[in-house]
């Protein structure tokens, strides 16, 4: 479990990064502690009805301790709302940045084991949750937010998650991009609806127009890596730094094995990781 440098701007924002080996996929809790009822959310880096855009009202934050959670494993549910649970907090979303096909979400899961808990994910990746967002929206926890950006490419509803940019908002602003934007990489474009083209122009328009000390957290990191910013990935990722025609060039040549999860992770991430709602396949 890795932690946030933190900073006197930043001091509002309880921030955890966890991790889950045999994936290696990051997952990211995030709260308001300086608000009285510390809300707070949980990404899995994955799936829910239309609300737009999404609020915590005040009503709501007034009567509980609230946590979001982003990009969970199906693998590591437990340790992660244990510590929801040391941290006094209630988990009240589950939130991924796209139906991974690496592993299964712990989304579902979680919903079995807490119950009130509301899944999202984006309306472009037609997977099933109970909000759907869409670019553009806030998704609001106590007196911080997150905007929704659209970041297609290795998948077709792909998007990344930005923290506000008001000056009562975290500084600097913090990038959670899936498999967009990884350290020093990006995530693969050759199935799911993946596009190089899409991912060259999403990423250099929703996310390297971030100011260049923005952090970015990925989805995924292989060698020990778990922080980057959008101006070393503007200057040193060795794929997205090029022209989008070299770029398409390296996507294109990458030879990469079929993922040995995909067949079995991608249909229950569609239906938000619960297994027993995907249709069983004919023999």
């Amino acid at each position: 479990m890795a932690f946030s440098t933190t900073s006197s701007r930043m001091s509002k924002l309880l921030f955890r990064q966890l991790f889950e080996k045999e994936s290696s996929t990051y997952t990211y809790l995030l709260a308001d502690v300086s608000h009285p009822d510390k809300p707070a959310l949980l990404f899995e880096m994955s799936t829910s009805p239309t609300q737009h855009p999404i609020f915590i009202d005040a009503d709501e934050v007034n009567r509980s301790l609230s946590i979001w959670l982003i990009d969970p494993v199906d693998r590591t549910v437990d340790r992660d709302l244990s510590l929801v649970k040391d941290l006094g907090l209630k988990l009240i979303y589950a939130m991924n940045t796209h139906v991974h096909a690496d592993h299964i979400t712990g989304t579902g899961l979680i919903k079995t084991k807490v119950p009130g808990v509301k899944s999202i994910i984006s309306k472009a990746s037609n997977s099933k949750a109970d909000i759907l967002v869409e670019c553009g929206e806030k998704i609001h926890f106590g007196d911080l937010f997150l905007e929704v950006r659209a970041t297609p490419g290795h998948t077709v509803g792909c998007v990344t998650y930005v923290t506000g940019d008001g000056p009562d908002q975290p500084q600097p602003r913090m990038a959670f991009t899936g498999d967009a934007v990884l350290i020093r990489g990006c995530g693969r474009t050759d199935f799911q609806g993946g596009s190089s083209e899409n991912l060259y122009k999403s990423v250099h328009s929703q996310v390297f127009t971030l100011p260049k000390d923005t952090f970015i957290y990925p989805a995924h990191d292989y060698k020990g890596f778990t922080v980057t910013t959008v101006g070393e990935e503007m200057l040193y990722n060795p794929r997205l730094c090029k022209d989008e025609e070299t770029f398409k060039g390296i996507m294109a040549n990458l030879n990469l094995a079929y993922p040995k999860m995909i067949d079995i992770a991608v249909p229950a991430n569609m239906v938000c990781g619960l297994q027993d709602s995907v249709p069983n396949k004919a023999s």
